[in-house]
């Protein structure tokens, strides 16, 4: 299930989800300029080490860059190809501008940062030793998803099935959609125990952990005035 893009409009212009897409889009193109060795070497002084947040390892010396707990930010920023930072930044594009609608923008910025520190912290807790490093927005993302979740879940995503060598398309409630990916989340994490809670390079629990972190937090960044379970807009309804 692929989704492309949902029909809950919003009121506002969400300029923080797009300086978010811009700036990790700009990082990337730089990455893609540096040969392989001195990308390796940014990813290890950027992303988020496991064993060198808990203090089981430590990077060589002129390698550190910034201290470990701020790599559990600058990690946010680094994708490690295309696939990467286009899968995640679709995610963003279609649910976050409804997020920093329902918070405002100053909020939002909090909101993000807070669930991909969360979302890092999962993940480094499933193999404090490990001298991998995991980079990539989708913890971050993750909350934003646990978030339209509880906010959002009846508003309408439209969405691509693979089904052999065709796509059916399809509009599909975002409740589904959300909870479909969560499930797949939980499947392949539990999957992944005794692997470090990583298969095929994807750190499960950061997804895991962001999502709930999502849930969590929402009630406190949300204004007042934006309930859960919102109904489906007008524009939405009259589509069917």
């Amino acid at each position: 299930m692929i989704p492309l893009h949902d029909d809950n409009p919003t009121e506002t212009t969400p300029v923080v989800m797009i300086g978010i897409v811009a700036a990790a889009t700009l990082v990337f193109f730089y990455q893609l300029t540096l040969g392989p060795q001195a990308g390796q070497r940014f990813v290890y002084q950027y992303g988020a080490i496991p064993g060198v947040i808990f203090g089981e390892a430590s990077l060589p010396r002129g390698v550190t860059a910034v201290p470990a707990a701020l790599s559990l930010i600058t990690s946010m920023f680094l994708h490690g190809g295309f696939l990467h930072l286009i899968g995640n930044m679709l995610y963003l594009w279609i649910f976050g501008n409804n997020i920093e609608d329902a918070m405002g923008h100053v909020r939002f910025v909090f909101f993000y940062l807070i669930c991909g520190v969360i979302a890092a912290m999962s993940h480094a807790l499933a193999d404090p030793a490990s001298a991998a490093p995991m980079i990539g927005a989708s913890g971050a993302i993750s909350g934003v998803l646990g978030a339209y979740l509880l906010l959002y879940p009846r508003a309408r995503v439209f969405v691509l099935i693979p089904l052999g060598f065709f796509f059916w398309r399809m509009y599909v409630p975002a409740g589904v959609v959300l909870i479909f990916w969560f499930v797949l989340q939980v499947i392949s994490g539990t999957a992944s125990v005794g692997g470090g809670g990583s298969a095929g390079g994807v750190a499960w629990f950061a997804h895991i952990g962001g999502f709930l972190a999502g849930m969590i937090l929402i009630g406190f960044f949300k204004h007042p005035s934006v309930r859960f379970f919102n109904p489906p807009s007008r524009r939405s309804a009259r589509s069917f």
